[in-house]
C-alpha cells in the first residue's frame, strides 16, 4: 500500500487500512478508543478535519508502518481542511416588511448586543414569525463573522433529520443519526455563528435538544427559533409575535391609513391592480379588525378583491372566515388558506388537546379557568380542575389560546378564526349539542349566583364581572330561547334583568324575558311559578323604565298574584313597588303612595333593612313630586342612613337625587348642586346610567335658576342624549321642558315653543302628565313664550315640535330652518 503512487484521501486510506487490517469500524474503534460513530463519521468524509491525537491513535490501532503513517497524514493535506461552511442564508424577503419596526429594534439588540444566546419568535400561524425572522436575520448578518444560517423545518417530518438539516445548512453533511451531533457541534466550534431554526412546533422536542447541546459546546452560538410551540430550552427568551395593529372602530380617515393592518391590506391589494379610495378605508378597517390583524389573513382577503368588493369581503368576515383562501401557488400549502394553517397546528395536538381546543371554541369574550373546567369535564372536581389547567397551558404554548393577566385572575381567548375553525372541529366531533349544554348550564349558575349581590357593596364587582361576562351570557341566552328550553331561559333571563335595567340595556332585557315567557307558557311542560313571577316581574320593570305603562301594569299584577299566591311576602314587596313607580310617573302620586306603603309594611313584617330602605326612598320620591318636601326630605334621609351603612352605592345615588330635588324646591341651590354633584360621581363610577341622566337633569334645573344659562343647556343636553338612548320618555319630556325655559330665558321663544310641542307629544304617547313640582315652571314657559310669539307663530313652532320624532329632537332641534324667522338662532 505504501508503493501506490497515488494517495488517496484520508477517508478511502482509513478504509483501505481499516479492510486490511480485517477490522470492523467498531473493532477499529474499540482498539483506538473512539466511537463506532466518529470512525464512521471520517470514512464517510462527514468528519474532514480530525485531531491530531484522533489521528496517531487510528494509526497506532492500524499498526501502520512510518512510511505508511507520513502518507496518511499526507493525505489529510489532500482532503478539505480548516473550516470553509458554505452557509445557506436566510432567503431574500418578497416583499417589504410592513410595521414591526418595535420587534426588529428589540430583537436586533438582543441578538446582538443582549448576551442572549436562544430567542424563540412564538405566535399563531399566518402572525409572521418566519417573516420577522428572515428581517431579523438579514438585520444582524455583519454581528456574526461567521455569517447567518437559515434552516427551514416546515418539511422534516420527524426529529432525528433535524441534525441534518443543521448540518446540511452549516455546510456539513451528515449522516441521519442523531448522535452525530458531536461532529456539528466540532464543526461549529467556536465561531461567532447565527442559526435560525424555522418551523420547530412539529420536531419541538428534538429542537429543544439540539439547541442546549449545541449551545453548551459551541461558546459562541447564537439560536433564533420560531415556533408555533416553546421550545421550553434552558436560557430561551421567547417573544410573542403580536398580530399587526388595526384601527380603532371610530378611527380618523389619516389613523385608518397608518394602520400597519391597513397598510398591509392596501399593499397586497395593490398588487392586485385595485386602489381602495379614501371612502373605503372604513371598509378596509374592518376587514382588518375582522381578522384582527393576522397578516396571512389579511393577505388572504386582500386576494379577494378581484372578485368581491372590500364590503363584500368585510360582510363575509362578518360570519365566517371561509373565504380566507386562494393564496399564492408557490406558498408552502399550510399557507394558502386559514384552514391549511390551522389543519397544521390542530394535527400536532394530542387527542385530548384537540377536544380540549373544541370545547373552548363555544366561549364568546373569553372564559375563566373555572367556566372551562365546568364546560370540559361536566363536573367541578379536584382532578378536573388540574387537567384543564394543564391543557390550557399547553395550548398556549402551542400559541392557540390567548391569556390576559391584568385582572386578578386570569382570563383565556382565543383569535376569531381560530375560534371559527374549532367550532368546525367540535361539529366535525359531534359532540357542540353537550358543551354547549354544559356552556349554558354554567352560565345559568353564574348569573343567579352574582344576582344576589346586587344592591349590596359588592354590586360595582359584580357589575363587572357580569360586563366582562355579557359576550358568553347573550350566547347563553340565545342558544336557550333557540332551543326553546323554558326552564333555562326563564332563569337566565330573570336573574340578568336587574343586570340589564341597571347598565341601561332595557329593550335588550325586557326582549329576553318576553322570549323566555312565550317559550315557558307555550311548552308542554307546567313552568315553575316561582321563576315565572320573577320573569313577570322583570319584564314588568323594564317595561315601566321604557315607559310602556299599560304592559308594564299588566306583567306586574300577573306576577303580585302569582307571589300572593305561593305566599312569597319579598316577592310582593318588590313588586308592588314596582307598581308604585308606575303609578307616580303617571302622576297618581295618591295611589303611588299607598302602594310604597304596602310594600314598606310587607318589608317591615319581615324585618327586611334593605327592603324597608328601598320603600322610604320611593316615598321619599313620591313626596317630592308632589311638593310634600318635608316628609320627602324625612323618608329620604332615613334610606340614605342604611344605604350608607350597607354600602349601596346605587340606594346612595337615588337619596342623593331625591335630597338634591328637595333642595331645589326649597330654593337651597348650592346645597343641591352639591347633592347632585355627589350623586352624578358615584353614578359614573358605578356604570348606572339611569341614575347618571337624572342627575345632569336637576343640575341642568339648578343652572338655570342660578343664571348660568350655557351651563344648563350643557348639562340638560347631556340628559338628554342619555335618557333618549336609555328609552326613558317620561325624563325625557321633562328634560325637553327644562331646556324650552332656558331656551325663554335667552329669548329663543321659537326654540322654546318647539321644545314644548315636541315634550307635549311625548307626554301624549305614553300618557304622563307633567309631575306637578315641574308644572309651576312649566307654565310660566308657556305663557312667557305663547304671549311673545303670538297665537299663530306659536302654534306654527308648536306644531313643529309635535311632529319631530323624539330621536330628531335629542340629535339637534329645530330639524329645519323654519323656525329661523321667530328669533335669532340659539
Amino acid at each position: 500500500m505504501s508503493g501506490k503512487n497515488e494517495i488517496d484521501d484520508f477517508a478511502g486510506l482509513l478504509r483501505r487500512h481499516r479492510l486490511a487490517a480485517g477490522l470492523s469500524q467498531e473493532e477499529l474503534a474499540e482498539k483506538a478508543g473512539l466511537s463506532s460513530d466518529a470512525v464512521a463519521a471520517l470514512e464517510r468524509g462527514r468528519r474532514r478535519a480530525p485531531r491530531p491525537l484522533t489521528v496517531r491513535m487510528l494509526a497506532t490501532a492500524l499498526n501502520l508502518s512510518e512510511q505508511d503513517f507520513a502518507v496518511f497524514t499526507e493525505s489529510l493535506r489532500r482532503s478539505p481542511s480548516g473550516y470553509a461552511p458554505q452557509l445557506q442564508g436566510p432567503p431574500l424577503p418578497p416583499d417589504t416588511l410592513i410595521g414591526r419596526a418595535a420587534e426588529l429594534t428589540e430583537l436586533t439588540s438582543l441578538l446582538g448586543h443582549g448576551g442572549v444566546r436562544l430567542v424563540t419568535l412564538t405566535g399563531l400561524g399566518g402572525v409572521g414569525k418566519s417573516r420577522l425572522a428572515v428581517a431579523v436575520s438579514n438585520g444582524v448578518g455583519r454581528q456574526f463573522e461567521a455569517g447567518v444560517c437559515w434552516v427551514p423545518l416546515a418539511a422534516r417530518p420527524d426529529g432525528p433529520e433535524v441534525t441534518d438539516a443543521v448540518a446540511a445548512a452549516v455546510g456539513l453533511r451528515l449522516a441521519s443519526d442523531a448522535a452525530e451531533v458531536d461532529a456539528l457541534a466540532e464543526h461549529i466550534g467556536s465561531r461567532r455563528m447565527l442559526i435560525v431554526l424555522d418551523n420547530c412546533e412539529h420536531v419541538v422536542e428534538t429542537c429543544a435538544w439540539l439547541c442546549t447541546v449545541l449551545l453548551q459546546r459551541c461558546p459562541r452560538l447564537t439560536i433564533l427559533a420560531t415556533s408555533r410551540e416553546l421550545l421550553r430550552a434552558p436560557g430561551e427568551v421567547v417573544r410573542q409575535v403580536q398580530p399587526l395593529a388595526v384601527p380603532p372602530s371610530r378611527a380618523a380617515p389619516e389613523e385608518i391609513r397608518d394602520a400597519d393592518a391597513v397598510r398591509m391590506f392596501l399593499a397586497r391589494a395593490a398588487a392586485h391592480g385595485v386602489h381602495p379610495r379614501d371612502e373605503r378605508l372604513l371598509q378596509v378597517s374592518r376587514v382588518c379588525r375582522s381578522v384582527q390583524g393576522i397578516p396571512l389573513a389579511i393577505e388572504l382577503a386582500a386576494a379577494r378583491v378581484n372578485v368581491l368588493t372590500i364590503e363584500q369581503i368585510a360582510d363575509e368576515l362578518d360570519s365566517s372566515s371561509r373565504i380566507l383562501s386562494g393564496g399564492s401557488r408557490t406558498a408552502p400549502l399550510r399557507q394558502q388558506t386559514i384552514d391549511a394553517a390551522l389543519d397544521w397546528s390542530y394535527n400536532l395536538l394530542s387527542s385530548e388537546e384537540q377536544e380540549f381546543f373544541e370545547a373552548a371554541s363555544t366561549f364568546s369574550g373569553g372564559w375563566t379557568l373555572s367556566a372551562a373546567v365546568a364546560v370540559f369535564c361536566g363536573e367541578v372536581t379536584d382532578a378536573c380542575h388540574e387537567r384543564v389547567l394543564d391543557l390550557t397551558g399547553r395550548l398556549i404554548d402551542k400559541s392557540l389560546i390567548l391569556v390576559d393577566r391584568d385582572a386578578t385572575e386570569a382570563r383565556y381567548s382565543m383569535f376569531s378564526v381560530i375560534r371559527q375553525y374549532a367550532g368546525r372541529r367540535l361539529d366535525d366531533g359531534g359532540r357542540r349539542a353537550t358543551i354547549e349544554q354544559r356552556h349554558l348550564l354554567h352560565y345559568v349558575e353564574l348569573a343567579e349566583q352574582t344576582e344576589g349581590n346586587l344592591g349590596t357593596d359588592q354590586q360595582g364587582a359584580t357589575l363587572q364581572r357580569l360586563d366582562t361576562e355579557l359576550d358568553n351570557l347573550r350566547v347563553a341566552l340565545g342558544r336557550a330561547i333557540s332551543r326553546e328550553l323554558s326552564a333555562e331561559s326563564m332563569r337566565l333571563a330573570a336573574a340578568l334583568w336587574r343586570y340589564f335595567s341597571l347598565r341601561g340595556h332595557y329593550s335588550e332585557g325586557r326582549d329576553w324575558l318576553e322570549s323566555a315567557l312565550r317559550i315557558a307558557r307555550a311548552g308542554p311542560e307546567p313552568v315553575a311559578e316561582p321563576a315565572l313571577a320573577a320573569a313577570l316581574r322583570g319584564a314588568g320593570f323594564l317595561a315601566f323604565l321604557q315607559c310602556e305603562y299599560g304592559v308594564a301594569t299588566d306583567r306586574l299584577e300577573e306576577a303580585l298574584d302569582i307571589y300572593r299566591r305561593l305566599d312569597d311576602p319579598d316577592g310582593a314587596a318588590r313588586t308592588l313597588r314596582h307598581l308604585g313607580s308606575v303609578a307616580r310617573e303617571r302622576a297618581e302620586y295618591d295611589r303611588s303612595h299607598q302602594l310604597h306603603l304596602e310594600s314598606l309594611q310587607l318589608y317591615q313584617q319581615q324585618g327586611d333593612r334593605a327592603g324597608i330602605a328601598w320603600a322610604r326612598h320611593y316615598l321619599g320620591f313620591v313626596s317630592w313630586l308632589r311638593m310634600d318636601l318635608q316628609r320627602a326630605r324625612d323618608y329620604s334621609e332615613a334610606a340614605l342612613s342604611y344605604f350608607q351603612q350597607a354600602g349601596d352605592g346605587e340606594g346612595i345615588t337615588w337619596s342623593q337625587i331625591n335630597l338634591g330635588c328637595v333642595a331645589l324646591y326649597d330654593g337651597d341651590l348650592a346645597g343641591a348642586e352639591r347633592l347632585l354633584h355627589q350623586s352624578l360621581g358615584r353614578a359614573q363610577r358605578l356604570g348606572f346610567r339611569e341614575g347618571v341622566g337624572w342627575s345632569l337633569n336637576q343640575l341642568g334645573v339648578v343652572a338655570r335658576r342660578q343664571g348660568r344659562l350655557e351651563r344648563s343647556i350643557h348639562l340638560l343636553d347631556e340628559s338628554l342624549a342619555e335618557h333618549q338612548e336609555l328609552g326613558d320618555k317620561w325624563r325625557s319630556a321633562s328634560v325637553l321642558e327644562a331646556l324650552a325655559a332656558v331656551a325663554q330665558q335667552h329669548d329663543n321663544t321659537g326654540q322654546a315653543a318647539f321644545l314644548l310641542g315636541a315634550a307635549s307629544a311625548v307626554r301624549d304617547t305614553i300618557g304622563a302628565p307633567v309631575p306637578l313640582c315641574e308644572r309651576p315652571d312649566t307654565e310660566v314657559t308657556t305663557s312667557a313664550v305663547r304671549d311673545k310669539l303670538g297665537e299663530r307663530a306659536f302654534a306654527h313652532a308648536w306644531g313643529a315640535g309635535q311632529a319631530t320624532p323624539l330621536h330628531a329632537v335629542a340629535d339637534g332641534y329645530p330639524p329645519d330652518d323654519s323656525l329661523s324667522t321667530l328669533d335669532a338662532p340659539w
